[in-house]
């Protein structure tokens, strides 16, 4: 037998590494040198070619879930290909890579899993963390955002157990559209401490541990050694948690907030964002912002979370910390929130009221309505964050209306099968008076000869800006200054004061928006003396940490 002098090259693993594959952009000299003569068509297209063959590809799919399906295959392929989709066509593409579509890749993770993507770390076997992260291969320095969710509370579809990953790959990828935070520094994580949705652990192809969620001590002891292995393997990486139930959630924050590079976009996040659009509104109303009165229907983690970003702001504007918070009145499943009920959570307390001071308002089976409290209150902002559709009915909004002139309403629990009240109705209803945002997109309301735009309170106009404005600065916390500054960077990106204006930006522009946010909250870290990093021109820096969806010299070496 003739001994052949042929060699047979290596695998050429480029074509299968998603951070340095190119597909057809290779080329000849750099598909000579990489081991790829003869795996790829002859024709060298451009990546700009490539962007416009994919969203046509994209386009064609069948259904918003397929269009997903596609891009995340595309995200497994070729990183930078797939970002620069992404970020071309963010707008359009943000709910189908996030909310509402991620929900229902979710439901369908383990019978549609192709690939990992991530670190999925196991309740059930909590030493195995270190040597998880240390199969990514990255130094201490390489890592700037590690997002992390137990998925109890995801979107508005509960609990999914492991398959909530998708919402951490969904978060980042935002965070690199929409802010430019550099996708080879970012980390997905998932939690796995259990399920209580029986039909996962009844599901044979159902990919997490088939027990009830952990809790208690078990839990807290895995949270902890989470922070602790992330923050030491990764010192610079700021630790955003996602979607984890109301009494964690704030409990984790409020815990490790002071000690850990610790940001919750469900607290923090969806609080900021709405502050953002009441500072708008406050402009357009004249009511300064220690001044406001505020009703919060449905007091879990979001609307709290809300209530405490309103609060510090007021007391920020000159309100005594103790008059901010007597400003909030809470009402949830029980009603009115007063001291002596015994259901209450930990964070509900700070707003209950005393009994005395509602004891001549009118009850309705032992419990203070909505509309008996608006019309007892007499609140310059509404907030809605019940997911009960049609709450905010005709009476409680003409309630508002004649308890002050330009009531703030904003009506933001999604989707739109759970939102509280419709724009158009709010606007008819307060014969055009009405302040409105929510948390879904809506089209412009038309009413007595002006068009209403309908800010869309989306935390996506701000995160990604808190993350690189926290990344730049290498701020040790996220201080509350940091998250007002957040809002008011957002707040000023928009002109509220014409007949009809939107209370918050689009999204069209999300990454020049981005790093307007993150220039202020670098400036706010400063200011709070949590910084580590002092640029010398702050706004020049901040476009510079900006990842651009390119093919670089070297990047396939």
């Amino acid at each position: 037998m003739t001994e052949s002098h042929v060699q047979t090259p290596a695998t050429p693993s480029v074509l299968v590494d998603p951070l340095r594959n190119r597909g057809v952009a290779f080329t000849p000299e750099e598909r000579d040198a990489l081991g790829l003569t003869g795996r790829l068509p002859s024709g060298v297209l451009t990546l700009e070619r490539q962007a416009q063959r994919a969203y046509q590809q994209m386009r064609a799919q069948d259904g918003d879930l397929a269009k997903n399906v596609y891009l995340e295959q595309l995200h497994d392929r070729n990183e930078t290909l797939y970002f620069k989709v992404l970020a071309e066509h963010l707008a359009e593409l943000l709910p189908i890579v996030y909310d509402p579509t991620v929900g229902e890749a979710i439901e369908k993770y383990s019978h549609e899993y192709r690939r990992p993507r991530g670190i999925f770390l196991s309740i059930d076997r909590p030493d195995d963390m270190e040597r998880a992260f240390a199969t990514l291969q990255l130094g201490p320095e390489d890592v700037d955002l590690i997002v992390c969710t137990d998925a109890e509370e995801i979107l508005g579809i509960g609990d999914w157990g492991v398959n909530g990953i998708q919402i951490s790959v969904g978060k980042l990828a935002v965070y690199t559209a929409a802010a430019g935070i550099d996708p080879r520094r970012v980390v997905p994580v998932s939690l796995d401490v259990g399920t209580d949705r029986t039909s996962l652990r009844e599901d044979p192809l159902y990919l997490g541990n088939r027990h009830p969620r952990v809790r208690g001590a078990d839990y807290d002891a895995f949270i902890e050694t989470y922070l602790e292995t992330a923050s030491s393997t990764f010192p610079d990486a700021l630790l955003h948690f996602e979607d984890f139930g109301p009494s964690n959630a704030r409990r984790i924050l409020e815990q490790y907030g002071g000690r850990y590079r610790i940001f919750n976009d469900d607290m923090q996040g969806t609080g900021a964002i709405t502050l953002a659009a009441a500072l708008s509104a406050v402009r357009v109303s004249g009511v300064r912002m220690r001044d406001q009165k505020l009703v919060v229907f449905g007091a879990g983690t979001a609307g709290v979370g809300i209530a405490d970003q309103l609060r510090d702001a007021m007391i920020r504007d000159g309100a005594d910390p103790e008059q901010a918070a007597a400003q909030v009145w809470l009402i949830d499943k029980q009603g009115l929130l007063t001291r002596d009920m015994t259901d209450l959570r930990d964070f509900q307390q700070t707003y209950a009221r005393e009994p005395s001071e509602v004891a001549e308002w009118a009850r309705s089976d032992g419990a203070i309505s909505l509309l008996e409290a608006v019309r007892r209150v007499k609140p310059t902002i509404l907030l809605g964050t019940s997911t009960a559709h049609g709450a905010f009915t005709r009476e409680i909004v003409e309630a508002m209306s004649e308890g002050t002139e330009r009531p703030v309403i904003f009506p933001i629990s999604n989707p739109t099968s759970r939102i509280e009240a419709m724009p158009a109705d709010v606007i008819a209803w307060s014969r055009g008076k009405a302040l409105v945002a929510t948390g879904i997109p809506v089209a412009p309301v038309e009413y007595d000869g002006v068009t209403y735009q309908i800010g869309q309170a989306n935390n996506a106009l701000l995160y990604p800006g808190l993350g690189l404005g926290t990344i730049v600065s290498g701020a040790s916390q996220v201080t509350a200054g940091m998250l007002l500054a957040a809002a008011q960077a957002v707040a000023n990106q928009v002109d509220p004061s014409g007949p009809g204006a939107s209370l918050l930006p689009p999204v069209d522009n999300l990454r020049e928006s981005s790093a307007i946010t993150a220039t202020a909250v670098v400036k706010a870290a400063l200011d709070d003396g949590v910084a580590t990093s002092k640029p010398v021109d702050t706004a020049e820096a901040v476009r510079e940490a900006m990842w651009q969806p390119v093919y670089t010299d070297g990047a396939a070496a």
